[in-house]
């Protein structure tokens, strides 16, 4: 019951999200509200539980700075412009587009969220005691988050000091691997997972293998790839010295 509490509070979430498309006439706003959408997932649970574990305490306070540091990068790096993939979108799916968004964008994502999600819920509600399996997923998460966010650090440092658009970043985490921010993410999900795990419910890992393969094939990889060669002709040569996603030394 809690855990569908949390997909009503999601749901209002999103709503508010596409009531703002009508005001700004753009929709890379739901890139903030994605992280968003799963602390809210924790944060009902907690309303609802009388007392929180020590494991809870860990998944909370986790959760809140994922999502909060999430949110407001995205938040900052796409302000003021929109992201050439909900154009396409939009343009695909022309006319009445900003009715459509609604289940196209917001919904879908929301939804989502919503079922990758389920780990924060089972962790934060079970009363199984904490163990060795959630000191292995809290560091699975440190590393995780240190990966993510100085590889996005990285990255925004770079677009910032480079003299060209064309110019490739391969030094720092970036020389070990081409999407180290998206591997960063993984390794949060996957710790969030054996946070759940620790519990005893092996339903949890639906979550870090949906979160992989979105990160691998939808939104992250397999997207960026596709174009990037085109508009920075030296990737070619440092996708052949450097791994995709899992850090490894260059070749």
């Amino acid at each position: 019951m809690i855990y569908s509490y949390a997909l009503i509070a999601i749901v209002a979430f999103a709503l508010t999200g596409w009531l703002l498309s009508f005001a700004t006439h753009k929709y890379s706003h739901v890139d903030s509200m994605w992280s968003l959408f799963m602390a809210l997932t924790a944060y009902t649970s907690v309303i609802f539980m009388p007392e929180l574990s020590a494991r809870a305490w860990l998944v909370v306070i986790a959760v809140t700075l994922w999502a909060l540091r999430l949110s407001i990068f995205l938040t900052w790096r796409n302000w003021g412009k929109e992201d050439h993939r909900y154009e396409t979108i939009r343009k695909n799916n022309e006319p009445y587009f900003w009715f459509k968004s609604i289940y196209i964008i917001f919904g879908f994502q929301a939804a989502l969220a919503w079922i990758i999600s389920y780990p924060l819920y089972v962790a934060i509600t079970s009363p199984a005691a904490p163990g060795w399996l959630d000191g292995a997923a809290a560091v699975l998460f440190v590393v995780g988050f240190y990966w993510e966010t100085v590889a996005d650090w990285q990255l925004m440092q770079f677009r910032q000091q480079a003299q060209h658009t064309q110019a490739v970043l391969n030094t720092g985490l970036w020389r070990y691997s081409r999407h180290p921010n998206y591997f960063g993410e993984c390794l949060i999900w996957w710790g969030f997972a054996l946070f759940g795990a620790a519990t005893g419910n092996p339903w949890v890992w639906f979550s870090p293998v949906i979160m992989t393969f979105l990160l691998l094939k939808v939104s992250g990889v397999s997207l960026m790839e596709q174009t990037i060669h085109s508009r920075r002709p030296g990737y070619a040569e440092y996708a052949k010295q450097t791994n995709a996603f899992i850090p490894g030394l260059p070749k």
